[in-house]
């Protein structure tokens, strides 16, 4: 008989102001698996973390974790779960071992300064144990609200978009940290914005969009299931009606883009073949030609008709004022 799941949802749903923020979630995550909320802001993806974290309280469905219900009273699944939020306050001048001491203690653990420090190590902040909040980067504070996450030694641990703001390295480094603590043992469900780390991180991905699940796979098969090889990108001498692009072999979608079109193809090379035909035909000139491999962002538009990635830099600015605002620097 398989174990049950760590976490599990039915029919979860939520209202503000008459509008549905989240309609009828159902989810389960099995023990040690890393499961991925991907979708734009407003998609649901906060909404549902803080439900099942017991934050804010379902207006329907149920929730539960390791075998207990959240709700009507979220005390005791608190205590079993970690979880690291968008922005967290902490005092500037204390020193790192010291936070890590003050939140465990808040679950009854008193870790001496040997144990802290070796929690610190498992997020690659060893060497920083004696530093000041306000001494650390962008992405060192983000790892280190992944270790005050880890104080309790949960069955499963929450990390709502860890990696939004940081730069493309502080961004690679935290994907290692959280990779090696699912490693370790921990069952890991995030959000995220970014496709790149959606498919690094998670065994299944949750493609959500206006407060539903619009398909939940392992990343690979949801971009099997697209059927399409790659995105072929490029721009012509002349404009011409985007319907015509579909007309080309191999192509399964095509769209005008701000600079210029995109085909989406089930076979790259029939399809730029066919392109530099019909641009021979009607005396264009293809100019800045790029193949890309399907992945999630073709997955994401061909299921919203919109790119995840328009979001990414609006997202990246909030997180940033955010970070300052509590007390995180940014990416030095």
């Amino acid at each position: 008989m398989a174990d049950p799941p760590v976490v599990r949802t039915r029919g979860l749903t939520k209202r503000y102001r008459g509008t549905d923020a989240l309609v009828g979630l159902d989810l389960e995550v099995a023990a040690g698996e890393v499961v991925g909320y991907l979708g734009p802001n407003g998609a649901g993806k906060t909404t549902t973390l803080e439900m099942i974290e017991g934050l804010r309280r379902p207006d329907g469905g149920g929730v539960v974790v390791d075998g207990l219900p959240v709700w009507p009273d979220p005390n005791d699944v608190k205590r079993r779960i970690g979880v690291q939020l968008q922005a967290t306050a902490l005092f500037d001048y204390q020193r790192l071992h010291e936070i890590i001491y003050i939140f465990g203690s808040c679950y009854g653990i008193h870790r001496g300064r040997d144990a802290c420090v070796a929690l610190l190590e498992r997020v690659g902040l060893a060497d920083k144990a004696e530093a000041f909040v306000d001494e650390l980067s962008g992405g060192q504070a983000q790892r280190l609200s992944i270790a005050l996450a880890l104080v309790n030694d949960p069955v499963v641990t929450f990390l709502d978009e860890p990696t939004t703001g940081l730069d493309p390295r502080a961004r690679r480094a935290l994907w290692d940290v959280i990779g090696e603590i699912n490693r370790d043992g921990t069952t890991v469900v995030l959000t995220t914005h970014y496709m790149e780390e959606a498919e690094r991180l998670c065994d299944r991905v949750a493609v959500m969009d206006r407060g539903r699940i619009m398909a939940l796979d392992v990343p690979r098969a949801l971009i099997t299931r697209l059927g399409a090889e790659a995105t072929v990108r490029f721009d012509l001498s002349d404009r011409v009606p985007a319907a015509d692009l579909c007309l080309l072999d191999g192509a399964t979608d095509c769209r005008a883009v701000e600079n210029g079109y995109e085909v989406v193809a089930d076979d790259a090379q029939r399809t730029v073949v066919s392109l530099l035909e019909l641009a021979r035909t009607r005396g264009l000139r293809v100019a800045h030609l790029d193949i890309k491999g399907a992945d999630l962002e073709d997955v994401f538009l061909s299921m919203t008709g919109r790119k995840l990635s328009d979001d990414e830099d609006e997202a990246n600015a909030s997180a940033l004022k955010k970070r300052r605002r509590f007390g995180f620097g940014g990416g030095r």
